[in-house]
């Protein structure tokens, strides 16, 4: 597969967002969007209004997502307080109903490093197998491994008892 040069120059963006069904019109929704969202976010109480988003918008029916069943459950019961909050709002007045969704949010949690360990019965063994190798890079590598061996703590065999 070979990567041809394009002779057709770069479009201006003007142009961009003017094209039907192209970046302008998602622009235009994102930030139609937005603005729902926080013109409904104004109007709920703060420990619910942290929880809601509004996912879309599609022929009249407005998505809003929530991360728990419980604050999806209280929307329901708010929706037509809610629809005539939004209805206050210039472009959305053609809201007939909301979509209501939940999507819980989990935070990401790095996995556990696991991290290993040799014993020294161990590194001996890695050495005793270095010894009867050449000079080699096998024989740098086994040595090196059995460096990382876990020193035992000394102890005081001297102490009077």
């Amino acid at each position: 597969m070979s990567i041809k040069a394009k002779r057709l120059r770069a479009q201006p963006v003007s142009r961009l967002l003017e094209q039907p069904g192209g970046l302008g019109d998602v622009m235009r929704m994102a930030t139609l969007i937005e603005r729902a969202q926080n013109h409904l976010r104004r109007q709920l109480p703060p420990d619910v209004a942290e929880h809601l988003y509004v996912g879309g918008y599609r022929n009249g029916v407005l998505t809003l997502i929530t991360d728990r069943a419980a604050w999806l459950t209280w929307l329901r019961y708010e929706q037509p307080r809610l629809l005539k909050l939004l209805h206050q709002l210039p472009g959305f007045e053609a809201v007939m109903k909301f979509s209501l969704k939940v999507r819980p949010i989990r935070p990401v949690k790095a996995p556990p490093r696991q991290t290993r360990r040799l014993s020294p019965a161990g590194a001996d063994a890695l050495s005793n197998c270095a010894e009867g190798l050449e000079d080699s890079p096998l024989k740098r590598s086994l040595n090196r491994l059995a460096s990382h061996a876990q020193v035992a703590p000394e102890s005081d065999d001297g102490a009077a008892t």
